[in-house]
């Protein structure tokens, strides 16, 4: 496995500043984020190390230069909209962004997309497959003619009153996962896999490796940490952010010895991306840099 962190975390710094962060810290990979210009709707959201739509061969190979330069691969181009919002103005910008991210990934030579697969948070589980079965196969068939494979984060995007009551993204079980593949049977089409979203569900988060093995095309490391007195309060029926929180690897729920020899089990040995998320590592430059080192630090202890 080559581990690497989603890059999103280091919003503010040039693609440049980036790549020599993940390089001076002994990364060999990132998840780049590639979101549009403009105001984040949420956290992590917004962030854009590579302007797909200014993506020429000059710069795709500027970019793959200096990369090469620093010893750092680029895991995914990641872009995490809601493409199936009932907002139809919106669904159609994040279409068509993510179609822009597909052909930038086939333009660098990386051929991975991690994304969601959005949801219409006001309708239920069989009305949204219905909508994939409308929105997605344009999108894969892009990405089949491209090359490119399409890893979908298992988040269900249900953290507040925000997102509630379905959350924002289908793929959120196993159940759902075959349901959707069987929809869109596609070898494009995969998984990026988080273990962590599974632990504040309460599920099983080692026996999808193995039922999905041949679908998992990328990795997170994100560990969660739920409050058992909180949740006895309110129940799962909450808000999640109510009963749990993101935190550093090894710093929640997840047994991440578990977890990575599950992944070697399946013979795993694709990019892993540490996901920051943990709120006591904002509010400065160094409360960051110091959340990659530390996640680093300990994910070492499994992954060389």
């Amino acid at each position: 496995m080559k581990l690497g962190f989603v890059s999103a975390i280091l919003d503010g710094w040039t693609f440049e500043e980036m790549i020599d962060t993940a390089s001076q810290m002994g990364y060999q990979c990132v998840e780049v984020a590639c979101w549009p210009s403009g105001k984040a709707e949420r956290r992590y959201a917004g962030v854009s190390h590579i302007d797909v739509n200014a993506l020429d061969d000059a710069k795709a190979a500027s970019i793959n230069a200096y990369c090469r330069e620093k010893g750092v691969e680029i895991s995914s181009l990641a872009y995490y909209p809601n493409t199936m919002d009932p907002d139809p103005d919106k669904r159609a910008a994040a279409i068509g962004h993510l179609k822009n991210v597909i052909l930038a990934s086939r333009k660098l030579g990386i051929n991975t997309v991690t994304t969601f697969i959005g949801r219409d948070q006001y309708k239920t589980v069989e009305e949204n497959l219905a909508l994939v079965k409308e929105v997605w196969p344009a999108i894969i068939r892009l990405a089949e003619e491209n090359d490119v494979r399409i890893a979908i984060e298992n988040c269900p995007m249900l953290f507040g009153r925000d997102q509630w009551p379905g959350g924002q993204n289908l793929m959120t079980t196993p159940s759902i996962w075959h349901r959707v593949f069987e929809l869109l049977p596609s070898k494009n089409l995969g998984i990026n896999y988080d273990p962590s979203h599974f632990v504040w569900q309460m599920m099983d988060y080692l026996k999808p490796l193995y039922e999905f093995r041949d679908r998992i095309f990328h990795v997170h490391f994100k560990d969660i940490k739920l409050y058992p007195d909180r949740l006895d309060d309110v129940g799962i029926m909450a808000y999640p952010l109510e009963y749990m929180s993101p935190k550093l690897p090894g710093l929640g729920d997840v047994d991440w010895g578990r977890y990575v020899s599950a992944l070697t089990d399946i013979g795993y040995d694709g990019f892993a991306c540490i996901e920051v998320e943990d709120r006591a590592f904002e509010g400065s430059r160094e409360k960051v840099l110091s959340s990659l080192r530390l996640s680093k630090k300990y994910m070492e202890q499994f992954v060389d």
